[in-house]
């Protein structure tokens, strides 16, 4: 069975909307939804143990799941909104925030502070590092016209070269995973089978 590793934006969780559409709309696929460590060093050593463990088809993105997905290389990407910057978002954002959708661990509120800020915006610095060819070549970005929280189309460009426009706002809609990532999804598991 192919597989999908989903990573959720800031605040939210594995139990997002996003991947229970993914399911239902690719039903012959796993759709592995993670909750995403606060820490950013928490976060990517899970996430690499997770790929490594998993070794997923695709790795999908959004927001600050975008910026994580990445620096997961030598996979297949799809990054939507991607918050390479997500430090400045949790600076405007001090004090305590409630988790947008269930946690596993139960948890239903965060805290963000200037540490934590900071640990972002100090792996943020290196989080280019490391990009492969293959990285290049099968990375795939979308971004919303009307995203007002981030835009980083350009500097995704000074790196890779597969950027899609699309007419949505920050916040991935479900009209807008039918329309654009579902079937970049299609496209990127279809070659993946032509190649095996």
């Amino acid at each position: 069975m192919q597989k999908i590793v989903y990573l959720h934006g800031l605040g939210s969780s594995g139990a997002t909307q996003t991947a229970d559409y993914l399911r239902n709309k690719l039903p012959e696929v796993k759709v592995i939804s993670p909750d995403i460590p606060l820490h950013p060093g928490e976060a990517l050593k899970m996430l690499h143990q997770l790929c490594d463990n998993v070794r997923p088809d695709i790795i999908v993105g959004t927001s600050m799941g975008a910026m994580y997905a990445q620096q997961m290389h030598d996979y297949k990407k799809i990054l939507v909104n991607p918050a390479f910057h997500v430090s400045e978002i949790m600076r405007t954002n001090l004090g305590t925030n409630k988790w947008l959708s269930h946690r596993s661990n139960g948890q239903t509120e965060f805290v963000i502070d200037s540490e934590l800020c900071d640990l972002y915006q100090q792996m943020e610095t290196s989080q280019f590092e490391g990009i492969t060819e293959f990285d290049k070549e099968n990375t795939y970005a979308f971004f919303g016209t009307a995203d007002t929280l981030v835009n980083g189309y350009d500097e995704y460009l000074q790196y890779y070269g597969n950027a899609t426009k699309y007419p949505g706002e920050h916040r991935l809609l479900q009209k807008w995973v039918k329309a654009y990532i579902v079937p970049c999804i299609k496209m990127l598991l279809s070659e993946e089978s032509r190649i095996l």
